[in-house]
């Protein structure tokens, strides 16, 4: 018998990462905003966004870059691109 009343998803809590004044300390930001959006919605979310909203100014030719080698036209399709990416963090044991 189907159950008509399913558990709603439990919200998963992040583990702090290593710079705790970094990511207690953000500046007013779209990633700040992100990072909220992504929290309450209890996702997990790529820990770097919280040195993007510690100092933006900083970051964003990093942020750019980023997502220009990610997305630009090349032979490797951005889906492969990020497959690749994902696939070299969890051999470094970093999550992605």
């Amino acid at each position: 018998m189907a159950n008509d009343n399913p558990k709603p998803a439990m919200k998963k809590k992040m583990e702090p990462m290593f710079l705790p004044g970094v990511e207690n300390d953000p500046k007013p930001g779209s990633f700040t905003d992100s990072i909220r959006m992504m929290q309450n919605a209890g996702a997990e979310y790529p820990q770097i966004w919280h040195m993007f909203a510690f100092h933006p100014k900083a970051t964003n030719h990093l942020a750019r870059f980023t997502q220009e080698i990610m997305r630009e036209p090349a032979p490797i399709s951005p889906g492969i691109r990020e497959l690749i990416a994902a696939y070299t963090s969890y051999r470094n044991d970093c999550p992605f």
